[in-house]
This record gives structure tokens, C-alpha cells and sequence, in this order.
């Protein structure tokens, strides 16, 4: 008998409004402006802390989480039980050393993990947001971030750090707060998105939407969720974050505990098996809304767009230090979005460093174990230390 495609883990909505981590609220009187022309309040961010912050308060570092990411970047996940996502980057002695630095992690907005998002209870109306909630951009998530920092009394960062859609709010941060950010690093990101990605996320919501557990959107009201259509969204999103050569290194053509086809739509092949289980373990951490939101949040990013069609019009008379970094096998944002940004920064007369990574483990390469990346930053981190005073 074929095996099912995917099956509703359990929930994990207790997080969207009592998460597990430190939650800084806003009320009524400190509303949230978003780029869609509301005024979100009430409203509140969830974030996680490691380090320590100096008494002159100048070695704070904000890492910027990913499309699926969240706050739990150094410690274990409440819902997978899992490590911290950047674990191989950020701890003691590691390029952002954890014993040198205060590290902040926010969830966005738009997100399902304890930051205000469709998940979340509206005051209004006594149940979930659902698509009542407004539509989030990247620059949105940055003025969060930036109320946190205010609330927390950090007036500006030492270090602003992120990979894929945390890159996008590192550059963000430095158009938006030049003055607060004193060294920025973007990984594996561009200054927009493409139509190939925006096609990609299309591709995965309308995955969703068809989802008769969708209800659309109001499945937290009737106890169900859209599991299948966000596992295939979330399958096929996976494959754009590996490359060809790291698929056929793992998986090839070998097929999954048996020794010949069985000639039916089972999981013949062990990467077909592996897609399945990525499916089943993201449904159980994630809000198929919030999904929705945060790939559109990306679709809608466009650096240049916001100033005047010239991407260089954003970086003008910045101080901030940058180090652009992007991975030779990454096709979702290859190397040539990495250097677009690098001659704009160039035009800015802005100081920049760049690397690119020789991998063949495509996107996610930014959240393996890359010595090259890890050797890159930490030398660049260093610098920007010393240039610091830290």
C-alpha cells in the first residue's frame, strides 16, 4: 500500500502568541506603520538573546532570520527540538563569538513564531488574524526590528548579519538605518527577487490555496490545516535551496528500502522519500498563512525600485562596512545578484569586501559547514572589531 503523502504534525499555533522566548509587546500608543498603509497595534515581537551587551552598548549583532527561520538561532527549538538553525556561525568562539558580542534574533512580522502574523489573535475579533492581516514587505520587518532595538536601548549595531531572506533585511537595515549599522553582511541574497523566484513561490501558494483545508484562510477557526498543500509547497521550495551535483552526491537514483521499482506512485527513490519527510516536518512547525506572506513579503522586495530605479541611491554616503558573500552552485540567488549589489555598494563609494564561496551545496550552503564561508567571516567580523574598539 502506498504510504501518504504528508499528515498534519502537531500544532504548533500555542507559539504565535505565547512563544517560547522573550517577547517585547506594543500597545495602541507604539503602532507598527507597514508599507500597506496600516497602523498595526496592538502588536509584539518575539526574539532570543545570547551574550552579553557591553556598558557602552556597542557590540550588539543582529542576525536576520530566513523565509522559514525564527528567533532560535543559538538555542533548542520549542516545537523540533532541534538545535539553533546558525549554529555553525554564531556560539563561543565562533565568527560572531557569542562570548565577545550580544546577539539578537528577532522573528518577523508575518511569521508564526510568537511575532504578530496571520496566526495571531486579533484583538478585533477574538480569533486568528487569518488574511485579515495586512500584507508584510521585507522594510516592514526591519522597522520591527528596529522598535526592538529601541525598546532593548541599543541605538545602533555593531554587526547586522543574515542569509537569503535575513540578506534582504540586512540591506534593508542599511538603507533604512545607515547610521545604526556599523558593519553589514548579507548572504546568499539579492537586492530583489527574480521572476524565476517570484514563479517558484507562486507555484508553492498556489499549493496552499487549493488545499480544501484551507477554508481560505480561516482553517485555524474550524481545528484543521492545509498540510498537504503547504508540505508540496514546502517540497517544492526545497529543491531550489540544494543544487543538482549535492542531490545526486546524496540521493542519485537509489531507491528507498527496496530492490526494484514497485511499479506504483510510492516513494520509488530516496529523494522522493527525503522531499516527503521535509514536507511532514515543516507542517508541523510552520503556519501555512505565514507562508503566504513571507514568500510575498520577498516577492515585493526591490531595493533599486525604492530609490528611484538606481540600486547605488540606496547605499549613498553610507559608512556602514559591507561584506557581500554568495556560493558558486547557488541558482536561487547566484553570484551575479552578489555582484550587482557589490558595483552598486562601488558606485556608493561605500567600503565593501567580497566573497564567493566555492560549493556545490547551492543555496542552503550558507547554514552548512562551508570553511570558507566561516574562514571569510570571521575575518571580516575581526577587522570590523577592531575597527570598533571591541
Amino acid at each position: 500500500m502506498a504510504t501518504p503523502l504528508l499528515k498534519p504534525g502537531p500544532e504548533a499555533a500555542s507559539q504565535a502568541d505565547e512563544p517560547t522566548s522573550p517577547v517585547a509587546r506594543f500597545e495602541a500608543d507604539a503602532p507598527l506603520a507597514m508599507d500597506a498603509g496600516v497602523d498595526l497595534a496592538p502588536w509584539q515581537i518575539a526574539y532570543q538573546t545570547a551574550g552579553t551587551l557591553n556598558e557602552a552598548r556597542s557590540n550588539a549583532v543582529l542576525v536576520c532570520h530566513a523565509l522559514t527561520g525564527d528567533q532560535h538561532f543559538a538555542n533548542t527549538h520549542p516545537v523540533t527540538g532541534k538545535g539553533g538553525w546558525w549554529d555553525r556561525l554564531v556560539g563561543p568562539g565562533k565568527p560572531v563569538d557569542t562570548d565577545r558580542y550580544f546577539v539578537i534574533c528577532a522573528n518577523v512580522v508575518g511569521s508564526c513564531m510568537g511575532t504578530t502574523g496571520p496566526a495571531s489573535l486579533n484583538p478585533a475579533t477574538g480569533r486568528a488574524y487569518g488574511l485579515d492581516f495586512p500584507l508584510v514587505t521585507i522594510r516592514d520587518m526591519v522597522r520591527g526590528q528596529a522598535m526592538l532595538l529601541d525598546r532593548l536601548g541599543i541605538k545602533d549595531l555593531f554587526l547586522c548579519i543574515g542569509g537569503s531572506m535575513g540578506g534582504m533585511q540586512v540591506l534593508q537595515w542599511a538603507a533604512s538605518y545607515p547610521e545604526r549599522v556599523f558593519a553589514a553582511m548579507p548572504i546568499a541574497t539579492g537586492a530583489r527577487h527574480s521572476a524565476q523566484n517570484i514563479a517558484f513561490h507562486e507555484v508553492g501558494r498556489q499549493a496552499i490555496l487549493a488545499d480544501p483545508n484551507w477554508h481560505g484562510g480561516r482553517y485555524l477557526d474550524v481545528g484543521t490545516r492545509p498540510a498537504k498543500g503547504l508540505g508540496v509547497a514546502r517540497m517544492g521550495a526545497h529543491i531550489t535551496y540544494l543544487s543538482e551535483p549535492a542531490l545526486h552526491r546524496k540521493f542519485g537514483r537509489r531507491l528507498q528500502d527496496r530492490d526494484a521499482p514497485t511499479f506504483s506512485f510510492d516513494a520509488d527513490f530516496q529523494i522522493e522519500s527525503y522531499l516527503r519527510h521535509q514536507g511532514i516536518t515543516f507542517v508541523e512547525r510552520f503556519d501555512a498563512n505565514a507562508y503566504l506572506y513571507l514568500t510575498r513579503a520577498m516577492d515585493y522586495f526591490d531595493l533599486a525600485a525604492d530609490h528611484g530605479g538606481v540600486l547605488a541611491n540606496a547605499f549613498r554616503g553610507t559608512r556602514t562596512r559591507f561584506c557581500i558573500m554568495s556560493f558558486t552552485s547557488d541558482w536561487l540567488f547566484p553570484t551575479a545578484d552578489s555582484r550587482a549589489i557589490v558595483h552598486a555598494l562601488n558606485a556608493a563609494a561605500a567600503p565593501v569586501a567580497f566573497v564567493e564561496v566555492e560549493s556545490d551545496k547551492g543555496h542552503d550552503a550558507f547554514l552548512l559547514d562551508e570553511p570558507t564561508m566561516i574562514s571569510a567571516a570571521r575575518g571580516f567580523i575581526a577587522a570590523a572589531a577592531r575597527e570598533r574598539g571591541l
